[in-house]
């Protein structure tokens, strides 16, 4: 039996055959060991191209792990043919960003119209970089970020004793804390999980074996008392095998595969590099070799979105805030001695050194730089631990949608007086085709203690300029500092009279809200990648006549009691932001207005609803774009 798909992709899917397998035969024929290596290289052709589309387009993706998986993938989808009634038929994959995985079996299930499959991860396609359940068509499970599936599906299994629960893994997710904890429910109960695990020594920052040094996949999940089975994840008649041991036997069991990243894909097996998207160039000489020519061609063929927007108010000078937060701890660290350096300071890296800008302080001193797991509360804890002598600081980087995972951290921080200089990047939506479950909306989260705890600061610079000047401000001050960043790139802030706002002679200080422009109207107060965008509202509102001043409150959780006044005073205040609605500045904003007797129009926007997927799409996906921000200014201008 065949699929049935639409013509116009270039790679013929028509070809899979949807074989059934018994898994209570370990043994396959020779035409069943053809059909599932026809159908292994298929797949992996079809990943190869589809992904590369992502990278020809600038919105990413992740290639490696969804080619990697493809061998057990295929095999698993011929048991759930085959022993319907012995499996949940879902390829829950505790590796989200391996979703093409999810994409391509709901096209060959005929839930998915394989044409869009080209449309991997563009705005508004709904195909995003994680599995969502209800966006696309064929997706049964949200897999959330990294190393979260296991213990959602531990329930999966308890609400289904008599099926096999199938959990595709990493040796990357299964760093993550949460599968210790899995581990040990799954085993005490019992319970018929089977992870299927693609043990291939690389994550985004390097290789396991170099970085965790002890660390074995298998070893620890046979201390938590799971069977284990660790083989060759290339060798299909073995991982047939092992495949059907393992759903047969009851209880949990751990299958480990080894095999190179994306093997067999020249130019990045083996290597981080195969960890993300593949780069086009690569793809094509990929698919050249395998005479892939129509695939090749859409490849050549498309071109790169820009957009094309011009903001107001802004340098057509960009940067990006998250490296030159790594840039500005080298410059202070350079002032101090090698003695001084590695006494005083710690870096702990969690696998995101290049995306945080940690890379910089690791190549200019590694002696003070710890390059560790998957693992950001134990990492977290680590800098704060370091940080506790009067002194001393952490300095700790992840993403910003990882910060919700370390509060009860935070909260220890803070009880023993820590020290730590905390980088969370990617915060809020911008540039965000991973979408929802990346999203860092939750930053206010860091700020939980108590008014006479210890000090707890949350920065958001606006420009590259800012965030120099920031990281000097607050380097050596007490307490647990928060600085946020955008992956996007931004502009520099320009002043009334064109010169950069935050260039030479400017000094950032904690706690001071910052006039950009002002206004009669009302006022709009923002921060981070949400200023340059109400710059150009308001910039734009100006010129129609409307003169609505501009406020940047790059010091998140600390009142300025002097501004507050001055815009207090106006007709309305409008906060505009890319965190959350329900818990990001402008629930604050207001409350810290009305307490103090001020009463102007009040309204707030912020990211309110799922993803779109794509890059800058998703600002205006949640009204928080210029026009979305001129038209809520009309509506309270009246």
């Amino acid at each position: 039996m065949t699929t049935a798909v639409a013509a116009s992709f270039p790679i013929n899917l028509s070809a899979y055959k949807k074989i059934a397998l018994d898994p209570s035969n370990p043994n396959l024929t020779s035409e069943q060991r053809e059909t599932l290596k026809a159908n292994i290289q298929l797949c992996r052709d079809a990943i190869v191209f589809f992904t590369a589309t992502g990278a020809a387009k600038g919105v990413g993706g992740h290639t490696g792990g969804a080619y990697d998986t493809v061998p057990e993938v295929v095999i698993l989808d011929a048991f759930f043919r085959g022993a319907p009634d012995k499996f949940v038929p879902i390829f829950f994959d505790e590796a989200g960003h391996r979703v093409a995985t999810q994409y391509l079996m709901a096209v060959l299930h005929g839930e998915l119209d394989a044409e869009s499959l080209v449309h991997y991860r563009e705005a508004h396609a709904k195909l995003p970089g994680h599995p969502e359940l209800g966006l696309t068509p064929g997706v049964k499970f949200s897999s959330g970020r990294l190393g979260h599936v296991w213990p959602y599906i531990n329930g999966v299994a308890l609400a289904n004793p008599n099926k096999v629960i199938v959990c595709l893994g990493s040796d990357g997710s299964q760093q993550e804390g949460n599968d210790a904890e899995a581990a040990r429910l799954a085993v005490a109960q019992n319970l018929n999980v089977k992870l299927i695990i693609d043990d291939n020594d690389v994550t985004i920052a390097g290789h396991p074996s170099e970085y965790l040094p002890g660390f074995s996949v298998a070893k620890t999940l046979e201390g938590h008392g799971l069977t284990v089975n660790e083989g060759d994840g290339e060798d299909l008649d073995e991982l047939y095998r092992r495949l059907c041991a393992a759903v047969t036997q009851p209880g949990p069991v751990a299958l480990v595969n080894k095999r190179k990243m994306a093997v067999g894909i020249e130019g990045i097996e083996g290597s981080t590099h195969g960890h993300d998207v593949i780069p086009v160039d690569k793809a094509i000489a990929y698919l050249e070799k395998r005479g892939l020519t129509e695939a090749v061609n859409y490849l050549k063929s498309i071109p790169k979105p820009k957009q094309s927007y011009t903001f107001l108010g802004v340098s057509d000078k960009w940067g990006s805030n998250r490296n030159v937060f790594g840039e500005a701890v080298v410059s202070v660290l350079s002032r101090l001695s090698e003695a001084e350096r590695k006494e005083k300071v710690l870096c702990i890296d969690s696998d995101l050194e290049g995306s945080c800008g940690l890379k910089k302080i690791h190549d200019a001193y590694p002696e003070i730089f710890v390059s560790s797991g998957i693992m950001e509360r134990g990492n977290f804890s680590a800098a704060a631990g370091f940080g506790m002598e009067k002194g001393k600081q952490g300095i700790f980087g992840t993403f910003s949608a990882f910060l919700e995972m370390c509060i009860s951290e935070i909260t220890m921080a803070r009880l023993n007086y820590s020290n730590v200089l905390c980088h969370f990047s990617h915060s809020g939506i911008d540039d965000m085709a991973d979408n929802t479950c990346h999203f860092g909306l939750n930053n206010m989260f860091a700020d939980n203690g108590l008014d006479d705890g210890y000090e707890t600061r949350l920065y958001f610079p606006a420009d590259a300029a800012q965030m120099k000047a920031c990281v000097e401000a607050v380097f050596f001050d007490p307490g647990l500092r928060f600085i946020f960043s955008t992956r996007s790139k931004v502009p520099h802030i320009l002043d009334a009279n064109g010169k950069e706002l935050f260039g030479e002679g400017y000094t950032f200080v904690p706690g001071k809200d910052e006039v950009v422009r002002e206004g009669t109207a009302g006022y709009i107060v923002s921060y981070g990648d949400a200023l340059y965008r109400s710059l150009d509202a308001v910039e734009r509102l100006k010129q129609q006549g409307i003169d609505v001043g501009l406020i940047n409150k790059p010091t998140l959780n600390v009142v300025d009691e002097e501004t507050l006044a001055k815009i207090g005073a106006a007709p309305f205040v409008l906060v505009v932001e890319s965190m959350s609605r329900r818990n990001g500045l402008g629930i604050r904003f207001g409350t810290w207005l009305l307490e103090r007797g001020f009463t102007p129009k009040f309204a707030h926007l912020g990211t309110h609803h799922e993803g779109c997927g794509g890059l800058w799409e998703q600002f205006p996906h949640q009204g928080i774009d210029p026009d979305g921000i001129i038209n809520k200014v009309k509506s309270l201008v009246g």
